[in-house]
Formats: structure tokens, C-alpha cells, sequence
């Protein structure tokens, strides 16, 4: 299979799949970048002609062996940047039992409760995700980094609110 050549800066597809025990959250602690050694939700990239459902399906049985019931779509976040870091990124929920935190080649899964999220490196735009879907709030999020993928500003467009601006 060869490789395609993708210009630089055209957005990537992947899937965020938060794993969930009510308000608790199986992160994974990443060993590699993007985001390294910071807690995210599993997840990656599509495979080629595959739909972002099976994509996070896939993947959270890739990253954890757990198969989930059901994967229920909350949201896109799509960042932004002047450097290769570019996503779009379909993010579902899965309600799963609180199991035992299963080793994961990607790193170190842990739970980690919404209130203790802020505690943890994580990706300033995950913690918008997780306060929107313990909500049941459906989001739109774009996000704007520079080029040191620092967050600039970062906005839910199906209400069309301004969630994040630096500085403010």
C-alpha cells in the first residue's frame, strides 16, 4: 500500500473515544505526540474507508480490549494551526464498568475523575469536551493554536460562544 502524500496543514480525520463511569474517565497518560505525557481520551486515526464510528469502536478496543456497547457521537473538535498539526476529530462516549485500568502500548491508562481533570496535563480543549457531554450538551468546537500549539482561542459554534480565549 503506498503511502499518500498529504499537503501540510490539510486537516487529518480522527476519533476521540471517552471512556466513561459516570463522572469519572479512563485517560491514557501518552508515551509519544502528539500531546506526550499528557491524559487524553484513547483514540486515532481513521483507517482508509472506514467510518468514524468503526474508527472508535477499533480503536478502543486497540488501545484498552474493552468493546464497547455502544459508542454515542457528542461532537467534533477541529484544530487549527500554522504547523502540521491539524484534526478534525469525531468524539464519542462510551459508558464502560469501572474496570481495573488495562495496560495499553500507548501508555499508562488511569481513571481520573472530572473534578480531578484540571489536576492532571491534559490538553486544555479536552476539559470543554468532557464538561459539554456530562452536560449532554452537543458541541461543535473549533480550536486555534499557534505555532507553538499553544491554545489561542477556542469556540463552540452551534451556539456560537467563545469557550476559551488566552489571556482572558
Amino acid at each position: 500500500m503506498g503511502s499518500l502524500s498529504v499537503p501540510l496543514g490539510l486537516k487529518r480525520t480522527a476519533v476521540l473515544c471517552v471512556l466513561r463511569h459516570g463522572t469519572a474517565f479512563l485517560l491514557l497518560k501518552r508515551l509519544k505526540e502528539p500531546n506526550k505525557d499528557q491524559y487524553t481520551p484513547v483514540g486515532g486515526k481513521l483507517d482508509p474507508f472506514e467510518s468514524p464510528v468503526q474508527a472508535a469502536y477499533r480503536e478502543t478496543w486497540e488501545e484498552t480490549g474493552i468493546r464497547a456497547d455502544r459508542m454515542t457521537f457528542c461532537g467534533v473538535l477541529t484544530e487549527s494551526s500554522p504547523t502540521a498539526y491539524n484534526w478534525t476529530s469525531y468524539v464519542y462516549v462510551a459508558e464502560i464498568e469501572r474496570v481495573p485500568p488495562p495496560p495499553c502500548n500507548e501508555g499508562t491508562l488511569e481513571w481520573i475523575e472530572f473534578a480531578d481533570v484540571l489536576n492532571v496535563p491534559t490538553p486544555k480543549t479536552d476539559w470543554f469536551i468532557y464538561d459539554y457531554l456530562l452536560r449532554s450538551k452537543p458541541f461543535a468546537f473549533s480550536a486555534e493554536f499557534d505555532a507553538q500549539l499553544t491554545l489561542l482561542t477556542m469556540r463552540e459554534e452551534i451556539e456560537d460562544v467563545v469557550v476559551y480565549q488566552q489571556g482572558s
